[in-house]
């Protein structure tokens, strides 16, 4: 038997005015999958979201979390964190959250509490008033926050945006480390080395168009990627928009960079372009990572 399903998502569609900000999004993601949506800004991650935590509305189709309970019940298997933290700044981190538990209609929470603060490492600061945090510390006890309830699912909008190399990986490693526990996560996020380091499965967004969806592997497994170099290089990038086995991804620090079926060898495109007049100085293979990926599906 499969994995269950978690969430199941059909032909959501999101509009405000003229824009349409989701365009009929069909998904599901299954129980302990690390599932990634990806997408530059405006491409309708967090409008994803929102509807699915409830606090946007879709214009149509429709989504279901678990495949029974009550809302509520439903509501309690999930722990959130959408944009910026928000605490009250001149209260601890145990009476902040305290205040989170007492919403979510928790009893003897206080056991809890320390145990979440030790998981994020926020223990030693556990009387420490919320506004003395730094940004990494305020996103560990956001965490820490849709923690409290022990919910199966962590929803997590860019949860390391504005934080520097050191609190990034804190993250990282603290995701990590909750996915490996079998939680079902899943991370909205434009920081794609992350994503590739934490993810089981992505789904590749723009414009509110979902582009691409499968395992981190599937999606990788395109075309190979290759980086171009000659002294004309302007002459070089108008020749590869016209041949259709060549396909043009961006420049990167005087090289092009483009993708090409695994059939065509150095040799070959060296030949092609040589017919349109191009010599080229420079060809070289380039790691596939999920940014050349990402760049090659959204271009």
């Amino acid at each position: 038997m499969g994995a269950e399903t978690i969430l199941e998502i059909k032909q959501l569609r999101k509009s405000y005015k003229d824009v349409v900000a989701l365009q009929d999004l069909s998904l599901d993601v299954k129980q302990g999958q690390v599932f990634g949506l990806l997408g530059p800004n405006g491409s309708g991650k967090t409008t994803t979201l929102g509807i699915l935590l409830g606090v946007l509305k879709s214009d149509s189709g429709s989504f279901s979390w678990f495949s029974n309970g009550t809302k509520d019940e439903n509501r309690r298997k999930i722990g959130a964190l959408l944009e910026t933290p928000n605490f009250y700044p001149y209260m601890s981190a145990v009476d902040n959250l305290a205040v989170v538990a007492r919403i979510k209609g928790m009893s003897d929470y206080q056991d809890r509490i320390e145990e979440v603060l030790k998981r994020v490492n926020l223990h030693e600061r556990k009387n420490s008033k919320f506004k003395t945090f730094s940004l990494g510390m305020k996103q560990r006890l956001a965490i820490a926050s849709a923690m409290l309830s022990d919910p199966e699912v962590m929803v997590l909008d860019e949860p390391t945006n504005g934080l520097d190399p050191e609190g990034i990986a804190e993250i990282r490693v603290l995701i990590q480390e909750i996915a490996k526990e079998g939680k079902t996560i899943i991370i909205a996020s434009h920081i794609l080395d992350e994503i590739e380091k934490i993810c089981t499965h992505v789904a590749i967004l723009k414009k509110g168009e979902l582009l691409q969806i499968g395992t981190l592997d599937e999606i990788m497994t395109q075309d190979r990627i290759l980086m171009l170099k000659s002294e004309d290089s302007a002459r070089l990038k108008e020749v590869i928009m016209q041949l259709d086995s060549l396909n043009f991804i961006r420049e990167v620090d005087q090289e092009i960079m483009i993708s090409v079926d695994d059939h065509l060898n150095p040799a070959d495109i060296n030949k092609k372009l040589v017919e349109h007049g191009i010599y080229l100085s420079g060809i070289r293979e380039h790691r596939k990572n999920l940014e050349s990926t990402f760049l090659e599906i959204v271009k």
